[in-house]
């Protein structure tokens, strides 16, 4: 749906800013970062780029870190919305049915970015689990969890979640395996999608976005509700507010690299502690970002990013279909040709980046903005 959005005064930059940051690395920064390695001899260079890869299995990059800050930054969008929504008195059904019919449309567009070309006559081959369907799954149990539960509850609930996550992975054996097999073979969450989820796997034997890692990254945007709430909490100050963002940060990340002496942090089977990672980034992310755009007010340099996180299901539909890519080496070839072949794919990616941001500025110039 598009609509116009005029400026707000109370609007935080800070949270446009961070979903920028997080779609950029998305759509285009991730490929750019990637495609430095092996180009130079600067070492850190090299290792740099390497955090813009998803391990195989076991392990943990800081790339594995951006879908979890999405979920995240969906989290902490709730409490605003809903305040808005209980500000002009809207029924609670009326705010169900709009979080449910949200939900079915990212689950529909979920499956056409995923399926694409979508295999109409071969539905055995068609993929249920994506990105977006798990956004909008978490964004409505987060919806109504947030309206029944306050605070307290709901962080005892996520506690409660990735326990028993934890024990079931551990307690519960796959048949021909041992009970906490943690191989790609013999783990229960892979057994459990080729049990009982229909289509097609992402790797055959297993989804990391099918039935079971659902539960544990419900928690991140439970976490990123968590999170609204301090930032819209009026009788906290500014600096009050980032302290409880670090703390919180503090807190999760240190939990999830104890847990992970046991329970490994890597992003495939969405472990308890990986969630806890992920989620203490996140609020490390929010708090500097709203240290430095919403209390310091240095705001110039966000700009960039917030017109990106205007228009983030866009571009993440558009970059998905619309070969920005080939778009940049038709346009610019010629002038990076120069720098050699090896460097090709570099400034490649870069152009690409370089026109998905005009394109949003575009939209953004005429407060176009497409939403759910």
């Amino acid at each position: 749906m598009a609509s116009s959005i005029s400026s707000n005064p109370n609007r935080l930059l800070s949270i446009d800013a961070l979903r920028g940051f997080d779609m950029l690395m998305i759509c285009g920064a991730d490929a750019f970062f990637s495609n430095l390695e092996g180009k130079t001899n600067w070492n850190w260079l090299n290792q740099l780029a390497l955090q813009f890869e998803h391990p195989e299995w076991i392990g943990f990059t800081f790339y594995d870190f951006i879908f979890p800050l999405f979920l995240f930054i969906s989290g902490v969008s709730i409490p605003f919305s809903l305040a808005k929504s209980q500000k002009n008195q809207v029924p609670k059904k009326e705010i169900y049915r709009k979080a449910f019919i949200r939900m079915l449309i990212l689950i529909g567009l979920g499956m056409l970015d995923k399926n694409a070309p979508f295999p109409f006559f071969d539905w055995e081959q068609i993929r249920l689990g994506s990105v977006l369907g798990r956004i909008g799954i978490a964004g409505f149990v987060t919806t109504i969890l947030y309206i029944h539960l306050d605070s307290k509850k709901r962080l005892s609930l996520i506690g409660v979640v990735l326990i028993l996550y934890y024990a079931a992975i551990f307690l519960i054996p796959v048949p021909g395996f041992t009970a906490g097999d943690l191989s790609f073979e013999g783990n229960l969450v892979g057994w459990f999608d080729r049990t009982f989820l229909p289509g097609r796997l992402l790797q055959g034997q297993f989804d990391e976005l099918g039935i079971l890692t659902t539960f544990p990254a419900i928690c991140l945007t439970l976490f990123g509700a968590f999170g609204g709430e301090i930032l819209k909490n009026a009788t906290s100050s500014q600096n009050k507010k980032f302290k409880q963002l670090i703390f919180t940060s503090l807190i999760c990340i240190g939990l999830g690299l104890v847990w992970g002496i046991h329970f490994p942090i890597f992003k495939r089977m969405w472990t308890s502690s990986f969630i806890l990672v992920t989620s203490g980034m996140a609020f490390l992310f929010l708090g500097l970002f709203y240290l430095i755009i919403d209390i310091f007010k240095i705001q110039k340099w966000s700009f960039f990013l917030t017109v990106v996180g205007m228009n983030s299901l866009t571009i993440y539909m558009m970059y998905r279909f619309v070969s920005f890519r080939y778009t940049s080496r038709m346009l610019f070839e010629g002038l990076y040709s120069p720098l050699g072949e090896n460097w090709k794919p570099v400034m490649e990616s870069l152009g690409a980046l370089v026109l998905v941001w005009l394109f949003l500025y575009f939209l953004y110039r005429k407060k176009i903005f497409f939403k759910v």
